[in-house]
């Protein structure tokens, strides 16, 4: 059985707002003294203030190295949380159309043109094992925590669509068997890459892009007001995972990588093709039917994860197609 470990040290700061979040953490300065200098400059998507966002939303998950659990809920650290939040929620929404047909939404994602050339085909077609390797390791910082964000909507949904979205979650956290929870299989994956496989271990070697696509979904799980779009997310991972996986198998497969690397996908393969039309039909079919005025913020969710996630794979494929890492610190 395999180990879970914790990273053992803090990420490196990446600018004036992240500097501030970690110098604060560990108190050497005064919690009065927390920085908003550069705020109102910063690029609301990029790596500064997307891991002084990252690193404030972990407090809510296993926590930081050497922090104290006390921070969770300290005022000053929450109020520089929601400035971040505020000014990552207003980019998000000036980088997508909006609308309230989720019907429409939803459908245009099952139609995949004839052209795509997205990460998955890159790697399923061209990609060497160092471009797989690199691939695992932007994924690990979301799929060291898979499904949890996703877990904090259940309370705030009834009916139908909570026991839904609670069949869903319970596949992703391995049916009751610890060692078949699929950030534990994200674990064995990385060992079996010859990565170090430590939670938030590889952070420091992820852009900002990456740290988006998961800060986005700790922003909707924390907050109830964003339930809908945190469902609408939910809903667009599900559909899309089944054919990614689906290619990045058939690449692993033709680059003789080993079976743990395959068994994660191929895992995801079947499992999401039936979570795909339990979270259409079944959670965000009753949640609309209780709540009809969320189906823009259901778009705005989809819209969102498609945003992001195709913002994150174009870095990837220039920087490959270049003949670059896409790595912040490519590794040895």
């Amino acid at each position: 059985m395999t180990t879970f470990t914790a990273a053992a040290t803090l990420p490196a700061s990446r600018g004036p707002l992240s500097r501030s979040v970690l110098q604060t953490l560990l108190r050497e300065q005064p919690r009065a003294d927390l920085s908003f200098d550069g705020l109102a400059d910063a690029d609301p998507l990029g790596d500064d203030v997307q891991l002084a966002l990252h690193l404030c939303y972990e407090l809510h998950y296993q926590g930081l190295p050497g922090v104290s659990a006390d921070w969770e809920w300290d005022p000053e650290l929450l109020r520089l949380r929601g400035a971040l939040e505020a000014r990552f929620l207003a980019a998000l929404r000036e980088n997508v159309p909006g609308g309230d047909d989720v019907t429409a939404e939803l459908d245009a994602m099952l139609v995949e043109p004839l052209d795509a050339e997205g990460v998955s085909h890159f790697l399923r077609d061209h990609g060497d094992w160092n471009h797989v390797r690199e691939y695992f390791t932007h994924r690990s910082i979301y799929h060291h925590k898979e499904a949890d964000p996703h877990a904090w909507v259940i309370p705030r949904l009834r009916g139908r669509a909570k026991a839904a979205l609670v069949a869903v979650e319970f596949d992703e956290f391995g049916g009751g068997r610890a060692e078949l929870a699929h950030s534990r299989l994200y674990t064995d994956l990385l060992r079996a890459a010859e990565l170090p496989d430590g939670y938030l271990e590889l952070i420091d070697q992820v852009p900002g892009t990456m740290l988006a696509v998961v800060n986005m979904m700790s922003m909707f799980g924390l907050h109830r007001s964003l339930r809908g779009a945190l469902c609408g997310h939910f809903a667009a991972a599900e559909i899309t995972t089944a054919p990614s996986a689906t290619r990045l198998d058939q690449g692993l497969r033709r680059l003789n990588a080993p079976e743990a690397c395959r068994f994660f996908y191929t895992e995801h393969i079947e499992a999401d093709a039936v979570h795909e039309q339990v979270m259409r039909h079944d959670v965000l079919g009753d949640l609309l039917e209780q709540e009809p005025e969320l189906a823009a913020d259901v778009v705005f969710g989809i819209q969102v994860t498609e945003f992001l996630e195709g913002r994150f794979a174009a870095g990837l494929l220039e920087s490959w197609r270049a003949g670059r890492s896409s790595l912040r610190q490519p590794a040895g």
